[in-house]
């Protein structure tokens, strides 16, 4: 303990000994009406009668009777006695209180239903403020509902002698009206179909119930002529204008709206000169390399923008990170054109001195580590900095990634900081669904992306290993999976899996049962570019029960052991994996089962898979979806139990030819069971487009053939269908809803039209 010097101790002393004032009566006086309760003051009040007067206490005790909304003005008044006691008269200015809330002039909506849209109660402190904003929300819950005429006051009778207020909405609904048409007038260069498409106020079609499309909404509008000027600009038309007050508004029915938008494009600008300044690591002609806007072409302000941050990317990856560059615009009045100037201000160059990782309360640094591409003493690489940035992204172990150079003592040197924060990378999910192919089904699932089997006191997280565990038991089939995953093996990177599974289904066909157990153990790697490879191993016992003797011929009872070797091909560019709207996935399976390593069948099993996803018209809301299947099954050597029927191929159901039931397509029996075949081709068409996201509406064809013998790729036995459906999310999990007509069938599988509904995606 410090003690301070004896004149400072006096001080203190004779301050302390200083007497204090007590609070003598504490009275509340209304001013005005009295529509609050004494009650509710005294409640929002810490001073005390008989209690030490403090300055602060009385300050606090105002701005909390301010804070409940009730009051107007507040003030305390002092009366001081001799005695130092002080009474305090606390006077209030209550706020009018609503006593009810009116509509007049709403025939079309109900009052019970306007009273949803506002904040003003009865019995609240009526605040104007509040009833102008109420006033507003009434006017764009009518527009919203397609009244765009409809305009909004309010009136206020106030009772001075109560306190309270009658609050009067006065509504001028007039016609509900849908858009019949959007037109433009002055765009010679750009055609009015391509500006509709940068609007979200749109006409009125079959799907506007759902979608909330085709009325008028006044925000809405005004930002779509703003994403209109934009676009201009983007062709080239700096100039381009827009006047509000020339936009016509013409009504050929009383429902019916037509909105015509006169625009004035002006001069089309192109890029004339092109010039670098100050530039002196890097010779002009390289530089002009980098930049991919060119003189003549025409002047996109994004597309600069762009050539101005592949600059900065370019010296940034040769480790001048502070090199700026600057746009610099020169109209030219002789061409008519603009010149642009990139004015250069060059760096000196830098060094990774050392890396610093931040937030990572449950994940391992060494796991971070691995996914970066640079590291201490290399040059301090900007495009590698952001690659590292998306690759932790990619783990999806994390909220937020941030990865950015940090100044350090030494010159020439920066740090590369990574900061992290932690993400949710376990669930457990549990409950019950039903699908058109597996029927009802219950579930549970437990996984963790972020695994670290070592862990025990962080619940097993924080290695990047990947883990597993799912049991389903269903009125057609059951099943037990348990996975694990290293990916980066001995610190390298290189993928370490098993799996151990049993599961059991009714559902390949109503004439047998089959039960499959058993594992797979592989490893996977990165080969070249976006190129994995995946060999594996894998053993299970398949066993078929319960055969009805129709089909025994071709399905015998009995067990039988698979023991396989495979290897897959693996190439996948797809902008996302739900919803795709751009890129392509190519795969390629070798499955090999052959006596010498224990198994009961001398078979090959190749198959080729592909999709490429083409955005429609410039538009990610639009996508074509081309996918394309091949594959063949063949046996070879001594085969004592004949070919493995069971795994024959294919088609039919939600994920292949959806105007047929599952395995309703290719060869048949006497009876018209499906047996499968040995060679299959299959081709899906699907156009898809936003109704209002995340729901889209989709329009597929689909096309594919079985054929009993290996190698036989002649299509002439193909089944077809086409239909609709639409996707949507669940719980979190993609839905497909869709209704299949067939077109071309065989005798046995044309069954009339096919609902489908499943989880997940076809590819």
């Amino acid at each position: 303990m410090v003690l301070g010097t004896g004149r400072g101790f006096a001080q203190a002393t004779q301050k302390s000994a200083q007497p204090t004032s007590t609070v003598g009566t504490v009275t509340v006086k209304f001013v005005g009406s009295a529509n609050v309760n004494e009650q509710v003051v005294r409640a929002n009040m810490q001073v005390r009668e008989g209690g030490e007067l403090d300055d602060a206490m009385i300050d606090g005790d105002i701005r909390s009777l301010y804070r409940t909304g009730l009051f107007e003005f507040i003030e305390v008044k002092r009366d001081e006695r001799p005695d130092r006691t002080v009474n305090l008269l606390v006077e209030v200015t209550p706020k009018f209180r609503v006593l009810s809330i009116r509509f007049e002039g709403n025939t079309k909506v109900k009052g019970r239903r306007l009273e949803k849209e506002v904040k003003s109660k009865a019995n609240l402190a009526l605040d104007e403020r509040q009833v102008k904003e109420d006033a507003e929300k009434l006017r764009e819950f009518y527009q919203k509902a397609g009244y765009n005429q409809v305009s909004v006051s309010y009136a206020i009778e106030r009772d001075r002698s109560t306190g309270f207020g009658t609050i009067i909405f006065k509504v001028k609904e007039g016609e509900k009206v849908k858009i019949a048409a959007i037109k433009f007038a002055g765009n010679d260069n750009i055609k009015a179909r391509r500006l509709r498409k940068e609007m979200e106020t749109k006409k009125w079609w079959m799907f506007s119930w759902l979608t909330g499309s085709g009325r008028f909404k006044d925000e809405q509008f005004e930002d779509d002529l703003e994403k209109v000027r934009d676009y201009y600009r983007e062709e080239g038309f700096l100039d381009v204008a827009i006047d509000e007050d020339k936009i016509r508004y013409d009504y050929p029915s009383p429902s019916k709206l037509e909105i015509t938008v006169q625009v004035e494009e002006g001069k089309r600008y192109r890029i004339g000169d092109v010039t670098f300044k100050n530039n002196k690591l890097y010779q002009t002609a390289l530089l002009r390399l980098v930049v991919r806007q060119k003189s003549g072409m025409v002047f996109t302000p994004s597309k600069l923008d762009k050539d101005v941050e592949a600059l900065e990317d370019f010296y940034g990856r040769d480790g001048y990170l502070d090199t700026q560059v600057r746009l610099v615009r020169k109209p030219n009045i002789a061409t008519g054109n603009i010149d642009v100037e990139y004015d250069i201000r060059e760096s000196e160059k830098f060094y990774v001195e050392s890396v610093k990782i931040e937030g990572n309360t449950k994940t391992k640094s060494i796991v971070i580590l691995r996914e970066l591409t640079l590291g201490p003493g290399e040059v301090f690489d900007m495009v590698r900095m952001k690659i590292s940035k998306l690759r932790l992204e990619n783990t999806r172990f994390f909220e937020d990634v941030n990865v950015t150079p940090e100044s350090s003592n030494i010159p020439a040197r920066r740090n590369l900081k990574v900061a992290v924060k932690e993400g949710r990378t376990g669930n457990l999910t549990f409950g019950a669904g039903f699908s058109s192919l597996e029927r009802a089904v219950i579930f549970a699932e437990l996984t963790q992306s972020n695994f670290d089997v070592f862990n025990r006191r962080s619940f097993f997280q924080g290695d990047g290993q990947k883990f597993r565990l799912r049991m389903q038991l269903g009125s057609q089939s059951s099943e037990i999976v348990l996975s694990f995953e290293e990916p980066w093996l001995f610190e390298r990177e290189l993928a370490l899996g098993f799996s151990v599974f049993r599961t059991s289904s009714d559902y390949d066909s109503s004439f047998y049962e089959e039960i499959r157990t058993g594992g797979e153990l592989y490893m996977r790697k990165r080969l070249f570019e976006l190129v994995e490879g995946k060999l594996a191993y894998s053993a299970q016992e398949v066993e078929i029960r319960d055969v009805d003797q129709t089909i025994e011929i071709f399905y015998p009872a009995g067990k039988s052991f698979l023991s396989t070797v495979g290897l897959q091909l693996l190439r996948d560019t797809r902008d996302k994996i739900i919803n795709t709207t751009n890129g392509n996935r190519a795969e390629f399976n070798l499955d090999v089962s052959t006596d010498a390593i224990g198994s009961d069948f001398n078979y090959y099993k190749a198959e080729f898979r592909g999709s490429q996803f083409f955005p429609v018209f410039d538009t990610q809301t639009q996508v074509l979806a081309v996918i394309g299947r091949a594959g063949v099954l063949d046996t070879f050597g001594k085969n004592d139990k004949g070919k493995p029927r069971f795994e024959y191929f294919t088609l039919g159901g939600p994920y292949t030819l959806r105007g047929f039931e599952y395995r309703d397509v290719g060869p048949k029996n006497s009876s018209g069971e499906p047996i499968g075949g040995q060679s299959y081709g299959f081709l899906s068409l699907e156009y898809s487009a936003d109704i209002v996201s995340p729901i889209r509406f989709a329009i597929f064809y689909d096309a594919g053939f079985i054929n009993d013998d290996p190698y036989d790729f002649n299509p002439a036995s193909y089944n077809d269908n086409f239909g609709f459906g639409l996707r949507l999310f669940v719980a979190g999990a993609p839905l497909s809803l869709d209704f299949g007509i067939p077109i071309t069938s065989d005798r046995f599988n044309n069954k009339g039209n096919q609902f489908n509904f499943s989880f997940g995606t076809r590819f």
